[in-house]
Parts: C-alpha cells; sequence; structure tokens
C-alpha cells in the first residue's frame, strides 16, 4: 500500500503568501502605509486642513458664450480674484471666519481659514474684453463671451448636380 503524504493547504499558502489571511494582511499593510504618507487625505475638510478647499464649479456653453458658476459660500466679492487668459478662467480667494461667544460662563472661539486656486481649463477662445462677474447668495457666476473666431458658423450644403 503505498502512502501519499498529506499537506497543510494552509501552511503552504501562508509560506508562499497566498491566501485569505496574507490577502488581509496585505490590505491592512496598505491601509496604514497611505495614512501615515498622507493623513486624513481622503477626507475632504471645508476651508484648510489637511487636504485643502476647492469649490465646486459647473461650467456651460451656448453659441455666443461660456457660464461658469461657483460656489463660495461664507466668501464676499472682495474676497475673490478672478482673472482670465485666452482659454482659462483662474478664481482664487480667501476666507477668513472667526466667531466667539461666551454662553453661561463658558467662552466659545471659532476659527476658520483658508485659501483656494481653481483654474478652469475653457473649450475654446474668449473675447476677455467681454467678461462679467455677478456674486449673489454665495454662488459666483462669471460669463464669457466667445471669441469671434470661435462662435460657431452654419454652413449650407448644396446640391450636387450630376
Amino acid at each position: 500500500m503505498n502512502l501519499i503524504p498529506w499537506k497543510n493547504k494552509s501552511v503552504e499558502e501562508a509560506a508562499r503568501g497566498v491566501g485569505p489571511m496574507s490577502t488581509l494582511r496585505a490590505d491592512m499593510d496598505r491601509l496604514f502605509e497611505n495614512f501615515v504618507r498622507e493623513p486624513f487625505g481622503a477626507i475632504d475638510w471645508p476651508f484648510g486642513g489637511a487636504a485643502g478647499w476647492s469649490p465646486a464649479v459647473d461650467l456651460a456653453e451656448t453659441d455666443a458664450e461660456y457660464t461658469v458658476r461657483a460656489e463660495l459660500p461664507g466668501l464676499e466679492p472682495g474676497d475673490l480674484d478672478i482673472s482670465v487668459t485666452e482659454n482659462r478662467l483662474m478664481l482664487s480667494g480667501e476666507k477668513k471666519e472667526k466667531t466667539e461667544r461666551t454662553e453661561k460662563g463658558v467662552y466659545h472661539s471659532e476659527s476658520r481659514y483658508g485659501s483656494f486656486c481653481r483654474s478652469i481649463p475653457l473649450p475654446g477662445a474668449i473675447d476677455s474684453s467681454n467678461v462679467n462677474a455677478e456674486f449673489k447668495n454665495g454662488v459666483l457666476t462669471v460669463h464669457l463671451a466667445k471669441s469671434p473666431e470661435n462662435t460657431p458658423k452654419r454652413i449650407e450644403v448644396k446640391v450636387a448636380e450630376g
């Protein structure tokens, strides 16, 4: 009678670095390495913090212009800097907010500071002399007229004879 040696499969997998426990260990190692390398990197902290802050932006296009809307709660028009180039809109600003209150003998002070700079690439060239910006209820709306060379031109298709 021939005997076939029995091998413990889990011991072999652990030795080769495969199997459920090895995979779990590799995942945990990766999790802690990412946390140490860039702490709080995945958390979107408002106005500053480790990850920084950037406003939400929408870009819409019509035949005549591009319209950019940016959500900037808590900012004032004087806190913003807007500039344009041939095909790029730059938005930057800084928020400074401080609240203090004393209630039932407890003093509470909270400060939030943070700046942002957002570069929005535009699909085509703009007429930089025809740009308008308005700010209402924490929403900045910028209207950027398209460059005359960039506006669509309708071309009539003729029927060929023959």
